[in-house]
């Protein structure tokens, strides 16, 4: 006689950047383990791969690719998944602005939790007369870079390399060009050439971009200042 099999709670949610709803489940102890083994190794091609399997196993939903999600996309499909897999309730600790140094553990509820729009962002940048570009947002790699970066380091090289992945298409005049057609090092040789007012344009992409944004307010125990924090991505939920 096999054993009895447990049944597992479904959800649905809307993706941010299709507005598309999905159904989705917690994690099971099994995906639990795959990510706990990942984060222990700090190797991102391995914590990479965790997740891309917990997730695309947790998605219900046909037709999801999780390597073809914008990085925000990710982030609140994790959030999701982990709050309704281990408790909506998280304990964050906090250093109060006022003296930099007082540390307050403070409860989110991650349901509270939204993506953050910026009415003046867009994806495509105008450099000059004759040159424009269409972005992309960041994928699942990024996504690792930016949440699990256990080394610290994300220097100029890798805020090339991020904007360099992050074009989609080169438009000059009436012809276009498709970044999937070209190497790496020519993309970056492309984002090289730009120059200081065109780099800004590029930057002001990602600093606009939607992302994962809730603001706390912290009462200094010491000096009874009261604050207001803003926490943004995935990391600043998760320290």
């Amino acid at each position: 006689m096999p054993l009895p099999k447990i049944n597992t709670p479904t959800y649905e949610l809307e993706l941010p950047s299709i507005k598309k709803k999905i159904r989705y489940r917690p994690f099971l102890v099994k995906e639990e383990k795959i990510l706990i083994i990942a984060m222990e190794s700090e190797d991102m091609k391995q914590i990479t791969n965790a997740i891309k399997t917990v997730i695309g196993n947790c998605i219900l939903s046909r037709g999801i690719k999780v390597e073809k999600l914008s990085i925000f996309d990710i982030e609140y499909l994790f959030l999701n998944i982990r709050g309704k897999s281990v408790g909506e309730e998280v304990e964050v600790p906090l250093v109060c602005p006022d003296d930099k140094k007082t540390q307050v553990s403070v409860g989110i509820n991650l349901d509270d939790i939204k993506i953050k729009f910026n009415e003046n962002h867009s994806k495509d940048i105008v450099l000059d007369k004759k040159l424009s570009i269409k972005m992309k947002y960041p994928s699942l790699d990024e996504f690792v870079k930016s949440n699990f970066n256990f080394d610290g380091k994300f220097g100029i090289e890798e805020s090339f390399q991020l904007i360099a992945s992050s074009i989609d298409q080169i438009y000059e005049n009436e012809e276009s060009f498709n970044s999937s057609d070209y190497s790496e090092k020519e993309m970056l040789d492309f984002v090289e050439q730009l120059n200081s007012k065109q780099f800004k344009e590029v930057e002001n992409f990602f600093e606009t971009m939607p992302k994962l944004s809730h603001t706390v307010k912290l009462k200094n125990p010491n000096t009874g200042v009261e604050s207001d924090v803003v926490l943004e991505g995935l990391s600043d939920f998760f320290v």
